[in-house]
């Protein structure tokens, strides 16, 4: 248990029933966590301890918050970790993304960037408790926090996100079904 006013960060994915049915279990599951010892990345839900990752703060340039949107939908919101030179990728569901996927899912964002990072789905991020943490705990580490960027149509995708160039016409399995 921590300290009432400790700047330890810790966010939890909300609890759900297919949780039970994934092998882990009703406990709590940490989204992501800003310690004395670094940031804990948890992975998605359905393959948790495969891509629950720490990475220590010496290797840890910035922590970085961004969203994409297309038009007349949410925005996907997204953290991620911008690592010094040489340390090598945490592992992640991103782990096999190329920068051409990179660039379509997010392009004002660095490829590394990208491929470290986790959705933040499930869980919220509060911005002053992290930021709390962080002066705490590694003041020299940066939060960039970027604004919300808006993807043209044919823009942002890949498989899984929404489309884009070289990933058929934007119609669903659907559409060819009889």
């Amino acid at each position: 248990m921590t300290a009432p006013h400790s700047p330890l960060y810790q966010a939890y994915y909300t609890r759900m029933p297919w949780q039970l049915f994934s092998g882990v279990g009703w406990k709590r599951l940490v989204a992501f966590r800003a310690d004395e010892s670094g940031v804990t990345l948890g992975g998605p839900v359905t393959c948790y301890r495969r891509f629950t990752a720490v990475v220590p703060w010496w290797d840890i340039e910035a922590v970085v918050l961004w969203s994409t949107k297309k038009t007349m939908e949410r925005p996907i919101r997204r953290i991620g970790l911008k690592l010094r030179p040489g340390v090598p990728d945490p592992p992640g569901p991103n782990h096999g993304l190329t920068p051409q996927l990179s660039a379509g899912i997010a392009p004002h964002i660095e490829h590394e960037v990208v491929r470290n990072s986790r959705f933040i789905a499930l869980w919220k991020v509060d911005h002053t408790r992290l930021s709390t943490a962080m002066q705490a705990f590694a003041p020299q580490v940066q939060l960039r926090v970027h604004p919300v960027h808006r993807l043209r149509p044919g823009q942002g995708g890949g498989p899984g996100y929404g489309g884009g160039p070289g990933y058929g016409s934007g119609g669903s399995i659907f559409d060819i079904m009889p």
